[in-house]
């Protein structure tokens, strides 16, 4: 099993509030706990990029914004759209969801055009994650669905919004490691809870950690 410090875990999560009823002093809570720890980034609903940029001012953290989440199921200008303000906002980084029906489908240029659509309008300096709802894919899915990701120009391949019927899961990341081969990041996010959950995904090829469990883990190894 591979030894990282809790710093050096710290730097592998996105730590997050996603949920509609998060209050405003919930996510300068998150903020104020990403600085304590060291987190890689924040990751946080379109409406409150400007606030968690002006709380993070100074330091290192990185503001992650979603993109039509949790469903995906919308137009690609509408997303274009989003991401487009998201990086006038501030946004670091976006976490899209890709439009998974097209996927399903079997409709791979729709598929490739909505990620693309993304890449288009956002700025060239913001780093772009994919959702792909890993637990609603098949293996082969799966595979096609990261290669095209890669080949579109994307920075990650996320597995899960956790608000899918399941979560990530180390295979998952590792079919999806397997696949694109060292080309492209790879976020595990949905169920993470756990300080060896954190460890098992990094050692299947995770790049990345998404979860809203990130303190709970840290006081767990510190």
């Amino acid at each position: 099993m591979i030894k990282l410090t809790p710093e050096q875990i710290a730097k592998f999560i996105d730590h997050t509030l996603l949920k509609p009823e998060a209050t405003e002093d919930q996510v300068k809570g998150l903020c104020d706990q990403a600085k304590e720890f060291g987190f890689a980034s924040v990751c946080i609903n379109p409406i409150y990029v400007t606030f968690c940029k002006r709380i993070l001012e100074g330091s290192k953290i990185k503001v992650c914004s979603v993109v039509d989440f949790p469903l995906g199921a919308n137009k690609s200008e509408v997303k274009a759209l989003q991401a487009k303000l998201a990086c006038q906002d501030g946004a670091n980084e976006l976490d899209m969801v890709a439009d998974i029906g097209a996927l399903k489908s079997k409709d791979l240029k729709t598929f490739e055009k909505d990620i693309k659509s993304v890449m288009a309008a956002k700025d060239k300096r913001v780093v772009l994650k994919v959702i792909i709802e890993t637990a609603v894919l098949t293996d082969e899915e799966k595979k096609i669905a990261a290669l095209i990701i890669r080949d579109c120009g994307a920075d990650f391949v996320k597995t899960s919004t956790g608000f899918g019927p399941a979560g990530a899961n180390a295979r998952d990341v590792a079919l999806l490691r397997e696949a694109i081969r060292e080309k492209m990041g790879i976020k595990a996010s949905g169920g993470i809870r756990t300080y060896a959950q954190v460890l098992e995904m990094i050692e299947a090829g995770a790049d990345r950690i998404g979860t809203s469990a990130s303190v709970r883990i840290m006081e767990e190894i510190c």
